[in-house]
């Protein structure tokens, strides 16, 4: 028996996607619940970051339907999506490098507090989008480092105030692209651990290849093999299933083993 989808917050309904004749995404079915923590692995090629363009807007679908807390939302436009509750950090830093962290984090605030362009309101009168800010530091542990420019951050510091800009408006649905990548693995272990925090309460889908990462920080795992959705369940039965192994997860698995032990 189906979900019901005023039980989910956000699902996919048979979505596809063509770049000319080339069809990328093949019929991707996901239901995730709220609060659920999803990890979308597969092989290279797979189709994982067009499936997050399609769900956070950039892409449009060439058929199917995809439903935020059950609204459709294919056809709307990026910021029509971030404002109805979803938020989407991206592979690479995407900050404002020549403000400080409290400025980077305010000014991702402001649009969810209501306030619009104006030329004449000074942003030091805005109380409540600077608590806000100052909260969200908090958050993402980097209120030592208020002031710093965003350019003179660390990296693992740039991807923490990253999250932090994707959270600081109240979004309930956050899409992470390979959080931890380029990260040692101390940094990753911090990472993990901030994500675990920040996203108390909300639901996370999250694209990573370190099998560390995906197993100790997901619910769920869907498996995306050609643009399908092959599996998606708890760790443990993915880590199971004979069609994941044979697809993907084995031969990764044993690479990332391979790898530790020469390391």
């Amino acid at each position: 028996m189906s979900t019901p989808s005023n039980d989910l917050m956000l699902e996919l309904r048979d979505v596809r996607k063509s770049f000319g004749k080339t069809e990328i995404i093949r019929g991707a079915n996901l239901a995730v619940r709220p609060g659920e923590r999803v990890a979308v692995i597969g092989p290279n090629g797979a189709g994982k970051s067009t499936l997050f363009n399609l769900i956070s807007g950039r892409f449009g679908s060439t058929s199917g339907d995809i439903l935020l807390n059950g609204r459709k939302i294919d056809g709307l436009k990026p910021y029509q999506i971030n404002r109805l509750g979803l938020a989407r950090s991206f592979q690479v830093s995407n900050l404002f490098t020549r403000l400080s962290v409290f400025e980077n984090l305010r000014c991702a605030v402001l649009w969810s507090l209501g306030y619009k362009y104006s030329f004449w309101k000074f942003l030091a009168d805005a109380r409540d989008a600077n608590d806000r800010a100052e909260e969200v530091m908090e958050m993402i542990k980097l209120h030592k480092r208020r002031d710093v420019l965003a350019m003179n951050l660390t990296y693992a510091e740039q991807r923490a105030l990253e999250i932090g800009i994707t959270i600081a408006g109240g979004a309930q649905v956050i899409l992470l692209d390979e959080p931890t990548a380029g990260m040692s693995k101390s940094e990753t272990a911090r990472f993990v651990n901030l994500i675990r925090e920040v996203t108390v309460g909300r639901t996370l889908l999250t694209v990573e290849h370190d099998m560390g990462v995906v197993f100790g920080l997901a619910d769920k795992i869907a498996v995306l093999v050609y643009g399908e959705v092959i599996a998606f369940d708890t760790p443990e039965r993915v880590r199971a299933d004979e069609r994941v192994k044979e697809a993907y997860l084995g031969s990764v698995l044993a690479e990332q083993q391979a790898a530790g032990a020469h390391a």
